[in-house]
């Protein structure tokens, strides 16, 4: 009994390693098919939010502009399973890139300031200043080009190519720019108009002179500056031209002010006529022509002179012939008296 008991014993130990295998078995199965599911959902999910993603990034990216596709870009990156702080970066480069693109008028064909349909904005100056000077010398101040840069921070050349055409060299921003003016009207002591072309940007423009007052005279200019190039473009990002030709103006009324109003008999300008960009009137036709007038105003003035003094010789000798006749008729009445005396002394 003893022996048979001990036997059963050691079949059932051996007996139990096996059974616990297969028991153990199936729980690995379903282990791994838990995980597999697992998988398979969270991949789901993540297409699914991929989708969501890409979508929305193609309709950011569809409406345009700077801000949808830095948050496109960012989602994208966020999509990509980088961290927000790397997404938030990429997305900032992103918006910086594409609004630098369309300043730079690159970056979908917009319609700047300028009305030009996919080009850079022009930038506008509206300036006004009154000078305490005549009319004429504060024109003919202005008509003085070949001078700017002895006055002026950033002008460095002006070469007269004919009455109507200038040359002009200045520094822009870090670089050396030249360009073309034509004046298109210029009419002395009262306008000028001019139309300007150059390969990195060019200035367009209008300059009036108005009296106040014998010697006060106000100036109105409007300028519009272009530019073309990436330097230029860039710098019209930060009105950087725009403060800049503000300031040059102010230099122009400081000389004018200090220099010019001390040395008014010595500036002389162009007096010449501008019609449709033509020159109508040479400024020795002018010369002649306010000569021709001085000439005849003094010929005027000599005349109104010598018929004042005509006046005052008839007046003079119509009251001497007035005290001649009042003489007479005093002898003549001194006469009668004498008479009548007489008559009287003989009737005694």
């Amino acid at each position: 009994m003893t022996m048979t008991t001990d036997t059963k014993s050691k079949t059932s130990s051996k007996e139990a390693p096996g059974k616990d295998a297969a028991d153990e078995r199936p729980a690995d199965e379903l282990k791994e098919a838990g995980r597999q599911l697992l998988r398979a959902l969270t991949m789901r999910m993540l297409n699914s939010a991929s989708g969501r993603v890409q979508g929305l990034t193609q309709r950011l990216t569809d409406e345009g502009g700077a801000g949808a596709k830095a948050a496109a870009a960012g989602a994208e990156s966020i999509a990509e399973g980088n961290s927000p702080v790397k997404a938030g970066l990429k997305a900032g480069m992103a918006g910086a890139k594409e609004k630098t693109k369309e300043a730079l008028g690159s970056g979908g064909g917009g319609e700047g300031k300028g009305g030009k349909k996919g080009g850079a904005k022009s930038t506008v100056i509206v300036e006004e200043f009154d000078v305490g000077l005549p009319r004429r010398v504060a024109y003919d101040q202005w008509t003085q080009f070949a001078d700017y840069p002895d006055f002026t921070k950033k002008v460095e050349s002006v070469e007269q190519e004919s009455d109507e055409k200038l040359n002009w060299r200045a520094k822009i921003f870090l670089s050396h720019r030249s360009w073309e003016s034509t004046i298109t009207e210029q009419v002395p002591d009262e306008r000028i108009v001019w139309k300007s072309k150059g390969a990195k940007g060019y200035v367009d423009g209008a300059v009036t002179f108005h009296e106040l007052a014998p010697t006060i005279t106000r100036i109105l200019l409007v300028a519009e500056y272009h530019p073309d190039g990436f330097v230029e473009k860039t710098a019209n990002l930060w009105r950087a031209q725009g403060r800049r030709l503000r300031l040059e103006y102010k230099n122009i009324k400081r000389h004018m002010m200090t220099r010019t109003i001390l040395e008014q008999d010595e500036v002389e300008g162009w007096r010449g006529e501008i019609r449709d960009g033509e020159v109508v009137k040479t400024h020795e036709e002018a010369l002649k022509e306010e000569e021709e007038r001085g000439d005849d105003e003094a010929r005027d003035e000599q005349g109104r002179d010598e018929d004042e003094t005509r006046d005052e010789s008839g007046e003079d000798e119509a009251r001497d012939e007035g005290d001649g006749d009042e003489a007479r008729d005093g002898e003549d009445e001194a006469r009668g008296e004498r008479k009548r005396g007489r008559s009287k002394a003989k009737s005694r």
